[in-house]
């Protein structure tokens, strides 16, 4: 026994009991680190409050109509439609938003369309009165027609984000595209910017915060 006491006292085994334990403190050290980490990881609140998911959206009262909604997403044809607020629509029996500036026959022959794709469908009511409707799988958020009514009636249309097509990149390409700043981050219960008739986004969905 004195033996093996005195073997144990021998340099050569204090160095590796020294090396084991710098190891394991070395490993400890790295486990409490992590573990720091990941527990700020978990408590840190979203951008909107802890648990709450964010989503893509473009403000309407910023958009310029620029046309990289179209050319910019990832998807083809875009996540960007054109959504139409018929409380603020004149019903134009020559609208603007679908029928070429320049138009001498107000009917719905092609070379007098404004949209490239068709998308949008004009429906007779009464005289002088026409509706008009987006078929979304068509549009694919050129603008076109948005700068139209925008310009020349009652800017009822405007382009949205449509949230059962995008993909809710975490670096949006469109948002990093787009001159005026207009897209934005906003809490998922409530995705999208109306219209009123006042032209500008209405209160009851537009989020208290909105967060770029």
């Amino acid at each position: 026994m004195k033996e093996s006491s005195r073997m144990d006292d021998t340099p050569q085994a204090q160095g590796v009991t020294r090396r084991s334990m710098l190891g394991w403190l070395a490993r400890g050290a790295i486990a409490a680190c992590v573990a720091l980490v990941a527990g700020r990881a978990v408590r840190r609140p979203s951008a909107a409050g802890s648990g709450t998911r964010m989503v893509w959206q473009l403000d309407p009262a910023k958009c310029t109509q620029c046309g990289r909604c179209a050319t910019s997403c990832v998807l083809q044809p875009s996540a960007v439609k054109c959504v139409h607020a018929f409380a603020m629509c004149g019903y134009c029996k020559r609208c603007f938003g679908f029928f070429q500036p320049d138009s001498q026959q107000l009917d719905e022959a092609a070379e007098n369309q404004l949209c490239p794709t068709d998308a949008i469908r004009r429906t007779y009511i009464e005289d002088p009165y026409f509706e008009y409707h987006i078929e979304e799988a068509r549009c694919m958020g050129c603008a076109l027609c948005v700068k139209g009514c925008g310009t020349f009636g009652n800017g009822s249309l405007f382009l949205q984000v449509r949230h059962d097509r995008c993909l809710n990149c975490n670096e949006c390409r469109i948002a990093q595209a787009c001159p005026a700043h207009a897209f934005m981050r906003v809490p998922a219960d409530t995705p999208y910017f109306l219209k009123d008739s006042e032209h500008n986004p209405m209160p009851a969905n537009r989020p208290a915060k909105a967060h770029v």
